[in-house]
């Protein structure tokens, strides 16, 4: 972390001193979890670019048998201890690149108050901020576009990268990139099946690759799972790349590439 990262954070952790209703309230104890790992892979350099955490249960179970326990009162919690718990074992494991980390956006009162145990863990476990991406889901059933808008400016402002998953399956993504450029999109995996055979999906997805390009926004494909997917998407400058074509996610471990997956 630089000098300049450092202030920030610093600034941050104690901007929160006067806290919000969610950072005052008591923690679920229950809500016991844990993380799967998976790739995004640079396919040009053959390599892990990021991984992202997947959320589990403490013994490995599937994500809904955690997520079936998140309410409104708990929310909150929930979203911090996935941060810090993520970054954790991110650390024990020595996770190398970036480290993805879906957020609740209606789990965030106030970013620059919420966001102080994340800086705390970052700094704990000696985990440089700037490779740490927030990634969430812009949906219409999930939060009101202006307050996702500021979320991500302050997370930006923070040194975080931002990105916008299951981009193409929301209500207004377009609208979304007017209001705000995020580093990253991941194109949504119903978009990204079958792409290769789809005259249809290609013409949509060429579009969105072409918005990207012009605001300067990487683009990672998610979902690939066939030879024919991987190369559509190496033909159009896509080199980020996510699906078990690669590597499905490995629990509390950092799972190996399939090496065939980047062969001609």
């Amino acid at each position: 972390m630089n000098d300049a990262q450092g202030a920030v954070s610093t600034v941050a952790i104690h901007s929160v001193s006067s806290g919000c209703a969610g950072c005052k309230t008591d923690p679920d104890s229950e809500l016991a979890l844990a993380f799967a790992f998976q790739p995004i892979v640079d396919v040009a350099a053959g390599l892990a670019y990021a991984h992202e955490a997947l959320v589990r249960g403490p013994q490995g179970e599937p994500a809904g048998t955690v997520l079936g326990k998140v309410s409104e009162a708990n929310r909150y919690h929930f979203d911090q201890r996935c941060r810090t718990t993520a970054i954790a074992q991110a650390a024990q494991l020595g996770l190398q690149g970036f480290l993805s980390i879906n957020f609740m956006p209606n789990a965030v009162y106030r970013p620059e108050a919420c966001i102080r145990s994340t800086f705390e863990a970052a700094e704990k476990h000696d985990f440089p901020i700037e490779r740490i991406i927030f990634e969430t889901v812009e949906g219409e059933d999930i939060i009101s576009r202006p307050h996702l808008v500021d979320i991500f400016r302050a997370y930006k402002r923070f040194g975080f990268q931002t990105a916008i998953d299951d981009f193409g399956a929301g209500y207004s993504g377009l609208t979304l990139l007017a209001d705000f450029q995020p580093d990253i999109i991941k194109l949504d995996m119903d978009l990204v099946r079958g792409v290769d055979t789809d005259s249809v999906r290609q013409r949509i997805v060429c579009g969105v690759l072409a918005i990207c390009r012009d605001l300067g926004i990487r683009v990672i494909a998610e979902g690939i799972e066939t030879k024919g997917e991987r190369d559509f998407f190496t033909a159009n400058d896509v080199r980020l790349m996510q699906g078990y074509f690669f590597a499905k996610p490995a629990f509390a471990a950092v799972p190996m590439l399939n090496a065939e997956s980047f062969a001609a």
